[in-house]
């Protein structure tokens, strides 16, 4: 039995035609399950109980969000997971090399043919843990990220432009205490983000040499810049040419300790925690259809 953990809000609830059609690909490959949580709260319990009581496999039929989710249940275990994209962004289902049309990722579940793909495993302050198989942002990203979803007015994407002002008007470097494969160091930035694939935010390639296959985390951040430095770089970040600019640098670690003032982190475009917190490549964490 396959449980397909679905969420009608992704993508903003644009692509319901498009999940049924990968839904009926899947009821006709075999016995279905569809779990249909009303909260994110409610998605990782029932994704946690599905796989504890014997399902063959989970499929996310969402986006990048779900697939979070989705993590949670299967990162580290040896139950499939199958990404069905019908979200805004879907980047995992595109880093991790699977169609973006729902009933041909739909079509590579039912083939049953896996791969094994890397996670990260990331600890917070009070000892919570949990995956994440996209990037990391803990620099102005995670900031606006965090400006925008406290903000009530105006409604939907606008707020986040809106966010994005604010705070490259409050725009400051923060001063970061790394621990990098066990050696500490300390630098300033204005950007940071860790990546186990290229792109997060819908295609934005903040880590373009990132390969959820090679056991390694990609390291890039931009040290201090001005205002209008940042708003030139930050449109490279889509094609990835970012990295050629001076002030932009990268590197691979396979664990990383991550330390700064009035940062609230994000991973897989999820809420996750205040820094401090530490990221760990854990190869092949993850059996997927695919």
């Amino acid at each position: 039995m396959i449980a397909v953990l679905t969420n009608p809000q992704a993508g903003r609830g644009r692509h319901r035609a498009k999940a049924q059609a990968a839904l009926a690909v899947l009821q006709e490959a075999g016995p279905v399950e569809v779990l249909s949580p009303r909260t994110r709260e409610e998605a990782l319990e029932v994704a946690k109980a599905a796989v504890a009581g014997g399902a063959d496999a989970l499929v996310a039929l969402g986006g990048d969000g779900t697939v979070h989710v989705a993590l949670q249940a299967v990162g580290g275990t040896s139950t499939p997971l199958g990404i069905v994209p019908v979200g805004t962004g879907n980047d995992m289902a595109q880093c991790f090399g699977l169609p973006a049309d729902p009933a041909e990722a739909a079509k590579v579940v039912a083939r049953k043919q896996t791969k094994a793909i890397d996670l990260a495993r990331l600890s917070t302050a009070d000892g919570a843990a949990r995956w994440f198989g996209g990037v990391l942002a803990a620099g102005f990203d995670a900031i606006v990220n965090e400006r925008g979803n406290a903000m009530r007015w105006p409604k939907g994407p606008r707020r986040y432009d809106l966010a994005i002002l604010v705070e490259l008007a409050r725009l400051k470097p923060r001063r970061y205490q790394l621990v990098i494969d066990g050696k500490p160091e300390s630098l300033e930035a204005v950007l940071f983000a860790v990546g186990n694939i290229a792109q997060y935010g819908g295609g934005m390639r903040i880590c373009p040499q990132a390969d959820p296959q090679d056991g390694k985390l990609d390291l890039v951040w931009a040290e201090p810049v001005s205002r209008a430095k940042l708003i030139r770089i930050k449109p490279q970040v889509y094609a990835g040419t970012h990295v050629l600019h001076e002030k932009v640098h990268q590197r691979q670690a396979r664990e990383i300790s991550i330390d700064a003032p009035g940062i609230v982190c994000y991973a897989d475009g999820e809420r996750i925690a205040p820094l401090p917190v530490k990221v760990t490549a854990v190869p092949g964490a993850l059996t997927l259809f695919g």
